[in-house]
């Protein structure tokens, strides 16, 4: 499969910290790509630096060959590249369904075109919830939702871009065991209906090794290890860096 994202030489420092090291991969277009490491390996800025949060020091992001290196955070979205967070950031005073149209702002035509959208958009919105088993609640505020449903918020809100790109920032931390299991398919079914790349930062390793078509290592800010499930698994430089980690 072709490459829909490439890494290549990316390094970032803060101050006297090298947090991300010379680290390079790529993410197949139509994959789900897991990204792991031990606790402050760089993976969250990894992110940060893909979505332009973070600059880079030194290194590339390309997007379909575009260097998105270039682009200023607002343009990301634009780009149909998507995200989740590790802390859950909704508009708590907004329903659940306006939190998921805040993603279809990118995609809002302008000029004429507009009168009709918001009935469009709502209806595309009120579909991705139902997906997502959140329709029951659309009119219900964000605040005060379980942390589970929570996520699934932001996960709508995400896909509202029609992201091309979808990363996932541990999806998992905070669910119970069944939750977790269901997520998997949930992320699998939603790279199959949304035609969606996914690339998954995640410490749950069972669900990274039944979901993942390919697997990138991070330690210490460096790419320890590149490649399918297996072989990871068996690696062991990874085993030896979670075995410290523990």
């Amino acid at each position: 499969m072709p490459a829909l994202l490439t890494v290549r030489n990316l390094t970032i420092r803060f101050g006297g910290i090298t947090a991300l090291n010379d680290v390079s991969f790529d993410v197949a277009e139509g994959h789900i790509t897991g990204l792991i490491g031990p606790n402050g390996a760089g993976k969250t800025t990894c992110f940060n630096c893909i979505t332009r949060l973070y600059q880079p020091t030194s290194g590339e992001v390309l997007f379909k060959g575009e260097d998105l290196l270039r682009c200023v955070p607002q343009q990301i979205a634009g780009k149909r590249i998507a995200r989740t967070f590790q802390n859950v950031a909704l508009f708590d005073h907004m329903s659940v369904l306006e939190n998921a149209l805040v993603g279809y702002h990118t995609r809002f035509p302008g000029g004429l075109a507009a009168w009709g959208a918001e009935t469009a958009a709502t209806r595309e919105a009120m579909d991705v919830l139902d997906r997502l088993g959140l329709a029951g609640i659309a009119n219900r505020p964000a605040h005060g939702l379980p942390f589970g449903l929570r996520k699934n918020v932001e996960l709508a809100r995400a896909l509202m871009v029609r992201p091309e790109l979808l990363l996932l920032d541990e999806p998992a931390a905070g669910l119970s065991h069944d939750e977790v299991s269901a997520l998997g398919d949930t992320i699998k079914r939603i790279a199959r209906d949304f035609s969606t790349t996914v690339l998954m930062v995640e410490h749950h390793m069972a669900l990274v090794m039944r979901i993942s078509d390919h697997i990138v290592v991070l330690a210490s800010g460096k790419t320890l290890a590149d490649g399918p499930p297996d072989a990871v698994r068996a690696n062991p430089a990874v085993i030896e860096a979670y075995l410290g980690a523990v």
